[in-house]
Order: C-alpha cells, then structure tokens, then sequence
C-alpha cells in the first residue's frame, strides 16, 4: 500500500496563495451544538457558555475534572474556539476589592504621566497595567490569593496547557469613544509582521496556539455598547490564519461577520490564540470597559510578561501558609500554579545537577513543599533565593 501525500501534514512555508476565503467561509460557517458538549449550559451566536459554579462543584471529583477538561480542550481545537464562563469570579475572588486596587494603579500611572501602549490599537487610546499580576501580587498579597485561587482559571489552563503553565496578566480598560481594534491572530506567530510569520513553516503554525491561552475576566458589566471582544468563532481551525488576518477580503468578512457577547461582571472568556479576535468600540459615554487580559502560557513557551516570581512567591508566602493551616488545599494549589515557576528549565546544570531525578526542584514544588512541611517565611525565603541562584549562569 502506497501513503497518500495528501494525509500527509504539510511541512512547507505558508504564504498569501494559502489564504482562499472560500475556504476560510465555509469553515467558519460551522455551528455549534449544544449536544456534544454534555457539560455547558447553553450556546449562544455559536459559543459555548458555561455555568461556573455548576462547573466547578463537578469539578471537584477527579474523574468528572478529567471528562469537563477533555470537553473544554475539544471546544478550544476542534469546537468554535471561545468558551464563557457565568459568573466565574465572584465576592470569594475579591473582586470588587481588586478592580478598586486596579484603579487606584491606574489612577497612579495617571498622575505619573504614564501613557499605555497596546499592541493592536493607538498609544493612549486605552488604559493599560502591564505586569498585573506582579503589580497585585506586590501589594495586596492576600486579595491577590483569592483572585488567583480560581479553579475556572485552573481548570481551562490545564486543560488547554497541561500543568507546570505560567499565568500573566495586564488590566485593559477601553474608555468611553475607544475604538476597536484591528482583527488579529495573538502571541506568538500573532505579534510578528506578516513576512516574520511566514518565514516558519506550517507545522509551527499548527503548534503557536498551543503555546497560549487567551483569557478575560470581566471587572464590570460589558453591554453591546461597550464593545465587548468581537470573535468569529472556527477561525481558529484556518492553517493560515496567521498570514490571512492582514488581508483586506479576510478583515472585511470578519467586520461583517463577527459576533460580540454582553458579559456581567465576574464573567470569564477564554479563547485559542488563533482565534480571529478584537476588542470592539466603546460607544458609550460613561462605561469604562475593564477587563483582566490573561495570558496563560505553556511550560514550553516564553510568556508574553517578564515576572519574578521569587519576589511574588515570597509575597504570597504567609497566605499560603495560613491557608494550608485552614485545610484549602485546592485554592493554595491553584495559587501556586498561577503564582510560582512550575518548569525546571533553563536552569545552570552546574549548580543545579539532576541527581534525583531528571530534572531539580521547581519553584513551584519548592512551595509547596515548604507550606506542607509548615516552614517558616524566612527559611522559605532562603531556600528560594538559594533555588533561582542555582537557576543563573
């Protein structure tokens, strides 16, 4: 028996002559059915919603977590893409007390003179925190704890990520008269000119979105008229979407065909990085459109923020310690995995050699370890310090 070349995944240069928007149309023309997706709550203009409570009191046997994780994978491959959580970060997530610390930072930067740039719209034209998350972490330790002890946020980032992923964050309000966006693909292959990207063969633009995982969190309620995000749900199955985004006939069916969903506050989106996305025009006069961007990444990729997660570690520290006394194992879990260096690589094998296992201890373990053995801040601090030290060249 001959192989067909054609069930062959191609390995060539992608380019323009890819781009058929016939093609990309009848893909994106798919709809989504509630049927196969045994554990959401509803679909709404082809997205899959989710109840998030409901979700996550599931989600507590091991077994029923497996099953909702190899549906959330599916949605975000092979399903429309986005999905949405209800309700996914309440008053147990502090965060009213969180938007109100976002706001005092921006109020700051304010005062500063600092100007937010955006990588798809005009300086300014937005309200940016870049590095969120170290920014929380720094100063409000214990809010932060409840924000991140998320388990919609654990189990959408494991699912798509497997364990040991890096989450980082940066707060986006666009003001009253914001504009949209450009339609874009996101990091990686996404945040590089068109020439850049076609430069890496299809098979690296196959692996991109799994490097990722796009999300946000809803710090207010987001009508129509606020410009919540606009997707087009499928987009993210089209091989070449990474050149196809800047073409003037894929932008066009996407400004015609996308769809926007209103979230409530507490409300969570989470997406493929390949999924053609863009946040809408605020056309209203008095909403500041805040939302918490997350950028989840791979512990095979490079995250999009530069965080020292040392110094957050050892923040959070004594939160985690008294939590652990308290018995919530899942939220220290969950605030580990969002907060420390879940990867042992790159690390100094001279300093750092692998004689238990293949690889040395990870931040990540490091705290645990420490808050179930009850060690103090102060020997944790030392032995952190001692872990990165041995992590340098």
């Amino acid at each position: 028996m001959t192989n067909d070349i054609r069930q062959t995944p191609r390995t060539d240069r992608l380019s323009e002559s890819d781009c058929n928007i016939d093609q990309f149309r009848e893909l994106v023309a798919q709809t989504t059915e509630l049927a196969d997706y045994p554990h959401a709550a509803d679909v709404a203009s082809n997205v899959l919603i989710y109840d998030a409570a409901a979700l996550t009191a599931q989600a507590a046997d091991a077994d029923a977590r497996s099953d909702i994780q190899d549906e959330l994978a599916d949605a975000l491959l092979n399903g429309p893409g986005i999905v949405v959580f209800k309700k996914a970060f309440t008053s147990e997530n502090a965060l009213a007390e969180t938007t109100t610390e976002y706001r005092r930072i921006i109020e700051q930067q304010h005062a500063t003179g600092v100007v937010g740039g955006d990588h798809f719209a005009k300086p300014g034209a937005n309200d940016r925190i870049w590095s969120a998350l170290q920014k929380l972490a720094l100063v409000q330790p214990e809010l932060y704890a409840r924000y991140y002890s998320n388990d919609i946020l654990a189990l959408v980032s494991e699912a798509w990520l497997g364990p040991m992923y890096q989450v980082t964050s940066a707060i986006n309000v666009v003001n009253p008269g914001g504009a949209a966006q450009n339609p874009h693909r996101d990091y990686h292959l996404g945040f590089m000119s068109t020439d850049t990207a076609a430069k890496f063969r299809a098979h690296v633009h196959r692996l991109s979105p799994a490097l990722t995982l796009q999300g946000a969190v809803a710090h207010c309620d987001m009508p129509i008229e606020s410009g919540p995000t606009m997707y087009l749900p499928y987009s993210q199955k089209f091989e070449a979407g990474y050149i196809a985004f800047n073409l003037p006939e894929f932008r066009e069916y996407f400004a015609e065909n996308y769809i926007q969903l209103p979230l409530e506050e507490g409300d969570a989106v989470f997406f493929n990085p390949a999924l053609f996305h863009a946040a809408g025009h605020n056309t209203s006069t008095d909403i500041y459109r805040m939302a918490n961007l997350l950028q989840v990444s791979s512990a095979f990729g490079r995250a999009l923020d530069s965080v020292d997660r040392e110094a957050i570690g050892s923040a959070l520290y004594p939160t985690l310690l008294e939590w652990t006394e308290s018995g919530r194992t899942r939220d220290v879990e969950n605030v580990i995995a969002a907060s420390a260096e879940g990867y042992a690589f790159p690390s100094n094998l001279d300093l750092d050699q692998p004689l238990t296992g293949l690889a040395g201890e990870t931040h990540a373990e490091l705290v645990k370890r420490a808050v179930d053995s009850r060690m103090s801040a102060a020997e944790f601090d030392a032995a952190a310090r001692a872990l990165y030290a041995r992590h340098e060249a």
